[in-house]
């Protein structure tokens, strides 16, 4: 019988290795593989704060972008309505976010951090520097951060 993808060879009675290559070779898998990676150093970081990655996001954008509308936020984070109202719903609740009616659109809310939730951020964003620092030595530099950026760029 000839061996390929199909056919692989049965492993033999020592042979305890489990065969990867047809997955660990696909670049969406491996993608997927250091994105979790990434998230779950993000999560042990971040537990003590109880924030998730879109949490920091939301917040890091409405820092940025005081009195952006929820739908331009959500909109570049590839966040659905529903979802991303949920998940300022729970930022609002702990104090961190208000959302006020806009001036420009009656029908659409404006994003605020409040005091507490620029007092929150700030802490958050001295964790996520850290984390940032070790996951860019991890990965060989600044210029390998530079090289990974721009590739990860040409697939958006």
């Amino acid at each position: 019988m000839r061996r390929n993808k199909t056919n692989p060879p049965a492993p033999t009675e020592g042979d305890t290795a489990l065969r990867t290559d047809a997955t660990t070779s696909i670049v969406g898998y491996r993608l997927r593989r250091a994105q979790l990676s990434v998230f779950q150093k993000f999560l042990a970081v971040f537990d003590e704060l109880k924030l998730r990655p879109a949490e920091y996001s939301v917040l890091v954008l409405i820092d940025d972008n005081p009195g952006r509308k929820q739908t331009e936020i959500a909109e570049v984070l590839g966040i659905k309505r529903a979802n991303f109202v949920t998940l300022v719903h729970g930022l609002e609740e702990r104090g961190l976010v208000e959302r006020i009616p806009s001036l420009e659109d009656k029908r659409a809310n404006a994003l605020h951090l409040t005091a507490e939730g620029k007092a929150f951020l700030t802490q958050a964003q001295a964790r996520h520097a850290q984390l940032e620092e070790d996951t860019v030595a991890q990965l060989g530099g600044p210029a390998a951060r530079a090289q990974l950026l721009a590739l990860l760029d040409r697939l958006i």
